[in-house]
């Protein structure tokens, strides 16, 4: 098999896009990782090109693959749910349009390996399954090589979105609701995945030009069975449990749309819950038969070890990482809301006992009141919750030094107000430091 083919991956940030980029460059392809933004620590020198491919034409594309000889085109590109800057359509149907016509332009003999899912048109029921059908006829009816893969429910060393959500359901003393176990959920490993589109890439158009593939364990699981192997590893399995009802997780995808309307991209959501309980199943013997690969089980890709501390901790704090973002949300908030309009005199008052100039006194409790809320504001959305995070850590501790200059008594305040300001740092401390998603 030849390595001297140069291979484009798409969305080389995300969790199968950057595992495929970084294995095909150990088996000494060249691969060129495009994504919009890398992480600090995903970045790997100067065939890792941040672009923003969702906005380029299809000559700009074709341009791209023309002056890099690209060979082959991987597609990892995708959303699960429109949302502030996140839409269904344009990323699996139009982009993939104009992919198509960039590769038509291009001159070259390109495949095109399009990450896709499980399940056919008359099982999709939401805006992402469905747009991610219609890149499929697209590409069926493009004429040119190509290699559909609709990978199951992927198990990989890193856990972004759902898998984090499952990882994080192990981990914890909950169960969901009997209906949503028992749904069909053939997982995949993400090596298996890697190793197909090593195969597709070592080969030219000739050989499988237009395949579509299940790929995933042959031996069908539940979703219940798939969060049983991740207790084994985790030492939870013998946990007493507490099953969910069905109508919080209705209320979690609820929230869990509100919250992406806020720039989040939060695992649960309505889109997240309607395709679980669609399930994940499909018939893995084509691509079995094909390439020869014999897919490792949901039991070897877990069940077998042991979580490591990093496991344990990433798993256990998912979940609550939500409630902290939530929790200090509502205490900035509730605290600028409480001081400026129900307690205005109570709060106007602190200062004035204490001696403060009367001018300043209402114009200073109005405007750390409203910082307060402004505070709250800025936690709330994605985009500005990091510098929100920082800003409450420094007013904190303001509120702490001007108590301690103006106010000492409050120090020793019954409620302990003051006192509890500390622990609110550290919480938004904790929140600042698990902020990143990957």
């Amino acid at each position: 098999m030849g390595t001297s083919r140069k291979i484009l991956v798409l969305g080389a940030s995300g969790l199968i896009g950057r595992f495929v980029t970084d294995d095909l460059r150990v088996r000494g392809f060249v691969a060129v990782g495009v994504a919009r933004k890398f992480s600090a620590s995903q970045a790997n020198g100067p065939l890792d090109l941040e672009l923003p491919v969702m906005s380029m034409d299809a000559s700009a594309l074709a341009r791209l693959l023309r002056e890099r000889a690209i060979d082959v085109v991987v597609n990892c590109l995708g959303v699960l749910q429109d949302g502030p800057g996140s839409d269904t359509a344009a990323v699996h149907r139009d982009f993939v349009a104009r992919l198509l016509r960039a590769i038509r332009e291009s001159g070259r003999a390109i495949r095109l390996v399009h990450i896709s899912i499980p399940g056919t048109a008359e099982t999709d029921r939401t805006a992402f399954a469905s747009s991610k059908r219609e890149a499929e006829r697209l590409i069926a009816a493009s004429g040119i090589a190509y290699a559909i893969l609709r990978p199951g429910f992927v198990v990989a060393p890193a856990a972004y979105g759902g898998s984090a959500m499952l990882r994080a359901l192990a981990a914890l003393p909950v169960d969901l609701p009997a209906r949503e176990a028992a749904a069909p959920f053939q997982p995949v490993a993400v090596e298996d995945i890697a190793k197909t589109i090593a195969w597709l890439a070592g080969r030219d158009g000739s050989e499988a030009p237009a395949v579509t593939w299940d790929l995933m364990q042959k031996e069908p699981v539940t979703l219940g069975g798939v969060i049983k192997q991740f207790r084994h590893a985790f030492g939870t399995a013998a946990w007493p449990r507490l099953r969910l009802p069905a109508f919080l997780l209705d209320l979690g995808a609820r929230l869990g749309d509100l919250a992406n309307l806020l720039g989040w991209m939060p695992p649960m959501r309505s889109t997240a819950i309607a395709e679980l309980r669609r399930g994940v199943a499909g018939d893995p013997g084509g691509w079995i038969a094909a390439t020869g690969i014999a897919p490792r089980t949901i039991g070897q890709m877990v069940g077998s070890g042991t979580a490591t501390i990093q496991d344990k901790w990433f798993s256990r704090l998912f979940l609550v990482k939500a409630l902290v973002i939530a929790s200090l949300v509502l205490f900035w908030l509730m605290s600028g809301f409480i001081a400026l309009v129900v307690s205005y005199e109570a709060a106007a008052n602190i200062l004035r006992t204490h001696n403060f100039p009367p001018a300043l006194v209402d114009p200073l409790t109005i405007a750390t009141s409203l910082m307060d809320m402004s505070i709250g504001v800025l936690i709330a959305f994605r985009r500005t919750c990091a510098f929100g995070l920082v800003a409450g850590m420094m007013a904190s501790l303001g509120y702490m030094a001007g108590a301690a200059v103006l106010t000492p008594d409050l120090w020793i305040e019954p409620l302990g107000a003051l006192v509890k300001t500390g622990p609110a740092i550290v919480l938004m401390l904790v929140a600042l430091l698990t902020l990143d998603n990957r």
